[in-house]
């Protein structure tokens, strides 16, 4: 298989076991329920990953935010460049986007909503798209598009493991099996190379900016891996169960509490290149 065959067959795979384990997709936007989640302060001061992010950013660009949810990218880089254009189809997500925009007073910030592949005639200076790219199965004509957009430079962001992979531990725990993975690093590298395209990578230097609460209660844990997309809501008081016996094979106790044991060593990577 090529390597954009490659990539396509684990998307194909996880969507097979899904379907199979939860029930065919309801149809609904699948990120509304979470979107509140992704609200970050445009005029916080920025964690080091961003900062390295915006370092490419000059104060003439028109950045589009591929897949950029409720801002939490492209709205700080609005604070220093022309415009940003968030494209979000999830309308959840959209409107999370501009009532932030609002809040902030940003001036600068538009949504586009609709999905990338249905966008024309979109021009940029930079493209960026940040974990996103687990998620599309045509990827050749996702990088191609990205290039299409930018006149100087396109910007992936992606964890140097796709977050819903860290939980694969937890999925044979609770169903049985092995959990089907969502392609990554290790996929992407090898499709941009059979592209002609050789990025620079960088590995940024903060960790996930999901985790810095420390969990200090051991039912917290619990509840929290209980919460995990693993987890059917039917099957929540037998899993609860399960993470109770399993416990030591699931935690570890850190200086700061509990550390579910495969969010050890997650970096973020920013693949860039010029056009």
């Amino acid at each position: 298989m090529t390597p954009a065959e490659t990539y396509a067959a684990h998307l194909d795979a996880v969507q097979s076991q899904n379907s199979r384990i939860y029930g065919p997709s309801s149809g609904r936007d699948p990120w509304g329920a979470a979107a509140r989640q992704f609200r970050f302060d445009p005029r916080r001061e920025l964690d080091r990953n961003m900062l390295v992010i915006a370092s490419y950013v000059q104060p003439d660009d028109i950045v589009a935010d591929v897949g950029g949810g409720a801002g939490r990218v492209g709205l700080p880089l609005a604070l220093q460049c022309k415009e940003v254009l968030n494209i979000e189809p999830s309308p959840g997500m959209g409107a999370e986007f501009e009532t932030l925009v609002r809040e902030a007073n940003i001036s600068n910030g538009r949504l586009i909503p609709s999905s990338f592949a249905e966008v024309q005639e979109l021009t940029s200076d930079i493209v960026i798209t940040a974990d996103v790219t687990y998620f599309v199965r045509d990827i050749v004509a996702f990088i191609r598009k990205l290039e299409a957009t930018a006149s100087r430079r396109v910007m992936i962001t992606i964890w140097s493991e796709p977050p819903p992979n860290r939980s694969a531990d937890f999925f044979a725990l609770v169903y049985g099996e092995k959990q089907a993975v969502l392609p990554g690093l290790s996929q992407l590298m090898p499709v941009l190379s059979d592209m002609g395209i050789y990025p620079d990578v960088h590995v940024m230097p903060a960790n996930p900016w999901w985790e810095n609460q420390p969990i200090s209660i051991k039912s917290d844990a619990v509840d929290m891996l209980l919460m995990d997309r693993v987890t059917k809501p039917e099957d929540r008081e037998h899993v609860r169960l399960l993470i109770e016996d399993n416990f030591d094979r699931l935690f570890s106790i850190g200086e700061k509490g509990f550390v579910p044991i495969w969010r050890l060593d997650m970096r973020e990577l920013l693949i860039t290149w010029e056009i």
